[in-house]
């Protein structure tokens, strides 16, 4: 693919800039209704999160956790969908395998 496209996204593409970056979370959209990012944890690791304004929604690519949002909390995986509405507390535990994770924000997340 020549050039950066606004459109299309390639997970490899986005986990060499992660890497690269040496960060957590990448973010790799932002219009003004929606932001996306990627988020990855390490296994035994610790998710620093706090409640967002925003709503959000994960898309687990691989690893396998334990998550809590507000009081309840459910084994995690590949394929695993998780919706948090705005202000509500939640966090990845109990990382077991290096956790990738698509992260949605709507609208987009504010800093």
């Amino acid at each position: 693919m020549a050039g950066k496209s606004r459109n299309f996204f390639q997970l490899t593409n986005l986990e060499q800039q992660r890497s690269t970056a040496g960060k957590r979370y990448l973010e790799f959209l932002r219009i003004p209704a929606l932001s996306a990012g990627l988020y990855v944890l390490p296994a035994g690791g610790t998710d620093p999160q706090s409640p967002h304004k925003e709503d959000e929604m994960y898309y687990v690519i691989r690893g396998r956790a334990r998550m809590k949002v507000g009081n309840e909390d459910q084994q995690i995986g590949a394929g695993s969908i998780i919706f948090v509405a705005a202000g509500i507390e939640h966090r990845f535990f109990d990382i077991a395998e290096e956790l990738t994770v698509l992260v949605f924000f709507a609208p987009a997340e504010s800093a």
